[in-house]
């Protein structure tokens, strides 16, 4: 008798088991019908409300299916896993709102550059011809920007390097400090700033004349302060225990550097620099100042005026016809496609440099 009153005791304590243990969730399709159902309540109030903007329609459509999905998953599941769903709703929210943009940009150059987009186009340039004529193309252009940004390149990415090795192998005192500081500093600069500063000092100070190699060292002043960033955190994710075992064994700290630590990092490397050359690729303000333009196809970098890519779709739109607006538009689509084979180059090399598992 006193055995079935202690078994009896723990089930009455415990009280009816639950049916399942499973919470209540909303089905897996639930997201997408909310974002589809939004969508087209914002569309029916945009058209209703006479709504001009788009972007208004988007907003609408954001706001509901932030608003929907919080309040049909406190309903169902509960406030803790609507409070998870709010956030992972605004961070889709927010990756929309930067791609639509991006997305939209790269539609419209494409559609309108693709008009005048063709082998003629890139390998003729504006010789002879005025902004009012039709035909024409980027050659001359193309060419600068090949070899401002070449040239810059060359200046930048050495310093660059070398200062980032600096700067984690042997900078400890207050050299380091200030170096890194001005480096900051660099990052942040204007590139209007540092086209007037070699147009006062290479141009007006020293007497020299426009030129893409005044253009280049302008470009290379922004650059440098990108690749020392992108090394340096570079060089700080390889280990310590490769340059401890490099020291042990007797090799010296140069050598350690060029046969441990760099190849370690040359991935790395090698994307930051190639990202630091697709920045500098569109910068047209040290352009304006310093190459100063040319209508016909100058190879010599080093003497008169050139012309580059940014340069020729400024003074396109600034032509104010339809022949010039179709040049700018595929002058920009040309340079959309040399900075978007910048990234898929740096991106295969940092693939292919990479450390491989197991070694």
């Amino acid at each position: 008798m006193s055995h079935a009153v202690m078994d009896q005791r723990p089930q009455d304590a415990v009280g009816p088991r639950p049916a399942t243990l499973r919470q209540a969730r909303l089905p897996r399709w639930a997201p997408l019908g909310i974002a589809l159902g939004s969508a087209a309540l914002a569309i029916a109030t945009g058209v209703l409300a006479d709504l001009q903007s788009r972007a208004q329609w988007g907003l609408i459509a954001a706001l509901l299916f932030v608003a929907t999905t919080f309040a049909l998953t406190t309903a169902v599941e509960g406030v803790r896993q609507a409070k998870d769903r709010l956030a992972t709703s605004l961070v889709w929210v927010c990756f929309l709102a930067a791609v639509v943009p991006l997305a939209s940009l790269v539609w419209e150059t494409v559609a309108r550059g693709a008009e005048m987009f063709d082998l003629y186009f890139l390998t003729h340039s504006m010789s002879g011809l005025r902004d009012l004529q039709p035909g024409g193309g980027v050659y001359h252009s193309l060419i600068g920007t090949l070899q401002q940004v070449g040239l810059a390149t060359l200046i930048a990415a050495p310093l660059g390097l070398l200062t980032a090795v600096y700067l984690v192998e042997y900078g400890k005192g207050k050299l380091a400090k200030a170096v890194t500081f001005f480096v900051d500093v660099m990052t942040g600069i204007p590139s209007i700033v540092a086209g007037l500063f070699v147009l006062s000092f290479w141009i007006i100070l020293l007497d020299f004349g426009y030129s893409g190699w005044a253009g280049a060292m302008a470009l290379a002043i922004l650059m440098m302060p990108i690749v020392v960033r992108s090394t340096e955190e570079m060089l700080k994710l390889v280990p310590n225990e490769l340059r401890e075992a490099s020291l042990a064994l007797g090799v010296p700290k140069w050598r350690t550097i060029l046969k441990v630590v760099l190849p370690t990092s040359i991935g790395g490397i090698t994307t930051g620099v190639m990202l630091a050359v697709a920045r500098i690729a569109g910068e047209t303000a040290p352009i304006m100042l310093l190459v100063f333009g040319a209508s016909s196809i100058n190879n010599n970098p080093f003497e008169g005026p050139q012309d580059s890519l940014p340069y020729f779709i400024w003074t396109q739109f600034k032509a104010g016809n339809q022949y010039a607006y179709d040049r700018a538009w595929a002058a920009a689509l040309v340079l959309i496609a040399l900075v978007m084979l910048l990234n898929l180059l740096a991106r295969g090399i940092a693939r292919w440099k990479a450390p491989k598992a197991g070694h």
